[in-house]
């Protein structure tokens, strides 16, 4: 088969980039939504006096839906790896405007008692299970269609996404608060955002069904009917994935102190603000704003720089910033009195967390073969989330309630440092071959070079 023309190929790659993040918006604009609007739901579904006790329950809700994350990146990350990238990218959408549909007219405590906080329940279990094979199918799919040289910028888009999924919401939260009164959110208000989520996903759903498979994923079909068909059976198989069980721990083991400090500073930070610190809710959103648009233009620049560097230099410098700083960071935001210093000291942090967000998709694609690749991902984040992730705002908000909310920095740092240890010992991946094309290529590069010793020893 003739090569694509130069253009032809760069405009495929950008096609693949825009498609696939676009995609990974909405569907993390839908997750975040959820904890951006707590504070004005949380009455709704459980009734009470205590405002800390409320958050705890919908945190609670929250967490669970991690609970499905591993469930959701089995039976995805299974589909991805035998059906395509493509494929599980479609589906993973359709979970997910249907999730937020049920939550916006999910009915209220007054109006049909816990039957509400059931159907809020089922809606983020779907969440959960949408968004384990999502983190999977993206990030595979962003790291298979970039360049070689440009996996760390290429997989940096998935939490600009993100992002840009937060920021979205968070956007929508301002504009509401400054055309509904505090009582109209409260009583409706928060429903528009879960409504504008379904809507958008329908569109994210046509515009997955057009984006092309990646080369590597056409290759190992190609392979798996012809020379290799006997292994077929076992692609995307846990039978595959225990082949490469190292590979997995590594995943879970470098995920674990990086998605408890990206939710401490991101879906937690504004609830932290407004509960410890003592900021307006208005105030604490456009912090939470701010520092997370700024976070987004980091990433690709981190990513690129993996690409020259390498990936372990930022997982480490990552790591170390969050096992000494966490403590000082979080106890000056504990007593921010302005919008400045406490955008100045999120900042800080967050730019900590961008040496582990920007490049930890490219990460752990390069460690499993295309085979296994989404399910390898998909299954140990999925896992490290649900147990640490997902339960790091409600660890917080007990922390708080028992009267130690310190502890929670150092349970932070904790998580970090056994994150660091795994850096340091772990490989670097970023010359590894996702395709068979790589991996023959650099035969042919090995071949040649003993032949052209002799050369360069006779001058």
């Amino acid at each position: 088969m003739p090569a694509s023309p130069p253009g032809d190929e760069r405009r495929k790659r950008r096609l693949a980039l825009v498609g696939g993040s676009l995609g990974n918006l909405v569907e993390w604009y839908d997750w975040f939504v959820y904890a951006s609007f707590a504070i004005y739901f949380a009455d709704s579904f459980f009734p009470g006096d205590n405002p800390t006790t409320q958050l705890m329950n919908t945190a609670g809700i929250f967490a669970v839906g991690f609970l499905m994350r591993p469930v959701g990146g089995w039976i995805l990350g299974r589909a991805a790896d035998r059906h395509g990238r493509k494929s599980a990218l479609t589906l993973t959408v359709t979970m997910m405007s249907v999730a937020a549909l049920l939550i916006a007219v999910a009915p209220t405590y007054g109006q049909a008692g816990y039957f509400g906080a059931l159907v809020l329940l089922l809606a983020r279990l779907l969440q959960g299970m949408s968004i384990g094979g999502e983190y999977a199918a993206s990030a595979t799919y962003l790291t298979e269609a970039s360049a070689r040289n440009r996996r760390g910028l290429g997989s940096s888009f998935q939490y600009v996404s993100m992002t840009c999924g937060q920021l979205l919401g968070l956007g929508i939260l301002i504009t509401l608060q400054h055309t509904l009164t505090t009582a109209q959110l409260e009583s409706w208000g928060w429903r528009i955002p879960f409504l504008v989520g379904a809507l958008f996903a329908v569109v994210v759903f046509w515009l997955r069904r057009r984006l092309q498979e990646t080369d590597a994923f056409k290759e190992e079909t190609a392979a798996a009917e012809g020379e290799d068909a006997h292994d077929d059976s076992t692609r995307g198989t846990l039978k595959a994935l225990w082949h490469y069980r190292r590979q997995a721990g590594l995943v879970m083991a470098l995920t674990l102190g990086g998605t408890v400090a990206y939710y401490t500073y991101t879906t937690y930070l504004t609830k932290y603000l407004v509960g410890s610190a003592g900021m307006e809710k208005t105030t604490a959103t456009l912090v939470s704003f701010t520092a997370l648009a700024l976070f987004a233009v980091l990433q690709p620049f981190a990513g690129m720089l993996s690409d020259r560097i390498g990936r372990r230099p930022l997982l480490i410098t990552f790591a170390v910033g969050c096992t000494v700083g966490t403590y000082p960071i979080m106890t000056a935001l504990g007593s921010a009195s302005s919008y400045w210093s406490a955008l100045g000291l999120s900042l800080l942090a967050l730019v900590i967390v961008t040496g582990y967000t920007s490049i930890n998709a490219a990460v752990k694609a390069e460690l499993f073969p295309t085979r296994v690749r989404a399910l390898g991902v998909a299954l140990p984040y999925a896992i490290a989330n649900a147990l640490f992730g997902g339960t790091a705002e409600y660890v917080a908000l007990w922390f708080k309630n028992s009267g130690h909310e310190t502890m929670f920095f150092w349970y932070v740092s904790g998580c970090a440092l056994i994150s660091l240890v795994t850096y340091v010992l772990m490989p670097d991946t970023r010359n590894a071959a996702l395709s068979r094309a790589e991996a023959e290529a650099d035969g042919e590069a090995a071949r040649e070079r003993p032949a052209a010793a002799p050369a360069e020893a006779a001058r």
